[in-house]
């Protein structure tokens, strides 16, 4: 019965000044749908310059890392002789991986990995008529390169399971086609360090956007990288994987570096750069929107205390009647709470609202063609109940500042 009054009590002081209690709720929805948008604005951003990065990008790659210092072996050998060599040579070591068949199969085992592609990487020299370009030919299996890197999305001109079909075809980035003046059925000729040189037809043109992958390369199929490269059928340079969660690569990292004694690094080490920016804008976004809550609990602080100084008459008559400090802390709470709740309801809905018209805002760079913006059901119920955990704190400082009131002091002025 006293808790029903008590509800009461609180439902009469919201109500009895509905611009006060307006303005409390204002607070709290600006400060949860601000929470809600900026997160969900970052996580749509770094999410966009994963996929961006991903476009060439495997969450795994394995690799040839080249041979060790072995410039003077003679002073490993001997370390305490005195030795002086001359014009030291290092030793020749064998380039890309071999056996690659019996690697792949046994990554296949493996439960975490979902797709896997090999590659044949050459550097090449690119020439059409007087214009020459120094660049990257990559040898693929078009059906896993395609599972891993989604590159048939990219495509500008051309069908990329075409490729399959075309031994003498070659697919070229788009800055490259430009750079060379290239179009569809063009032939572009090719020149290896080894002095080899072959000519291919132009038969598609991609864009990933990311600028250093399309002005450098271009595609042809793995065989035709190997006759290229006069090398046997299980040559490749690198195997690219995919796992089911690119942001717990290391685990898989540590499995798969016991089954190869080649180099396996995750795109995590291969990009550190990518992974701090990252990391910096997911603290910045975090840090600018608890800034926000907090400033919206100050403001229901500051409401709630003035309200309880306006009525500060009430609570000693109430108090003269019976009703103890822990009736009066439970009022005051129950308006704190209730104006959490109504805050933090209309504040994601708000911040939905603002996600979804800045959603569709033009932003034609990069690929994108709108501003990126994530909505993660997460961010609002963390947004929510932070929101909600403000407003009580903020609620119960001034409560519990109520509940102390001597009733005689009050009354007698």
């Amino acid at each position: 019965m006293l808790r029903s009054i008590n509800n009461r009590i609180s439902q009469v002081h919201l109500t009895s000044n509905v611009k006060q209690t307006i303005v409390a709720m204002l607070g709290v929805t600006f400060g949860i749908s601000m929470y809600v948008f900026m997160t969900g604005f970052m996580t749509g951003v770094n999410n966009a310059q994963t996929d961006l990065a991903f476009s060439s990008l495997a969450h795994i790659r394995i690799y040839n890392d080249g041979p060790a210092d072995n410039t003077n072996l003679a002073k490993k050998i001997y370390p305490n002789d005195i030795i002086n060599l001359r014009n030291a040579k290092i030793i020749k070591y064998t380039e890309g991986i071999k056996n690659a068949a019996s690697i792949t199969s046994a990554l296949h085992n493996q439960p975490d990995i979902t797709d896997m592609t090999t590659q044949v990487n050459i550097n090449v020299f690119f020439k059409n008529a007087g214009n020459k370009v120094n660049g990257v030919i990559c040898g693929v299996d078009v059906f896993n390169e395609n599972k891993v890197f989604n590159i048939s999305k990219y495509m500008v001109q051309g069908n990329w399971n075409e490729l399959k079909y075309r031994a003498d075809g070659i697919f070229v980035g788009i800055a490259l086609a430009k750079n060379l003046s290239l179009k569809v059925n063009d032939n572009l000729n090719v020149l290896t360090s080894d002095g080899v040189t072959r000519n291919y037809k132009v038969i598609g043109i991609f864009q990933t956007n990311v600028t250093g992958v399309d002005k450098t390369k271009a595609y042809i199929t793995e065989n035709a990288a190997r006759q290229l490269l006069a090398v046997n059928q299980d040559y490749v340079t690198d195997i690219m994987i995919n796992v089911k969660d690119y942001n717990k690569t290391q685990p898989i990292v540590d499995k798969v570096t016991k089954l190869t004694p080649y180099k396996v690094e995750s795109w995590q080490m291969a990009n550190q750069q990518l992974v701090a920016g990252s990391n910096l804008r997911d603290i910045i976004a975090v840090a600018v929107s608890l800034t926000i809550l907090l400033v919206a609990g100050f403001g229901i602080y500051n409401i709630m205390n003035m309200t309880i100084n306006q009525k500060i008459k009430e609570i000693a008559i109430l108090k003269a009647m019976g009703f103890s400090g822990k009736d009066v802390t439970q009022i005051f709470l129950t308006e704190a709470i209730i104006i959490g709740l109504i805050g933090g309801v209309v504040g994601m809905g708000f911040g939905l609202f603002i996600s979804k018209m800045v959603n569709r805002v033009p932003f034609n760079v990069s690929g994108l063609h709108t501003l990126p913006m994530a909505y993660l059901p997460k961010d609002y119920v963390l947004a929510f109940l932070f929101g909600l955990v403000t407003t009580f704190i903020a609620g119960y400082l001034p409560a519990r500042k109520a509940s102390k009131i001597d009733p005689v002091t009050i009354i007698r002025g």
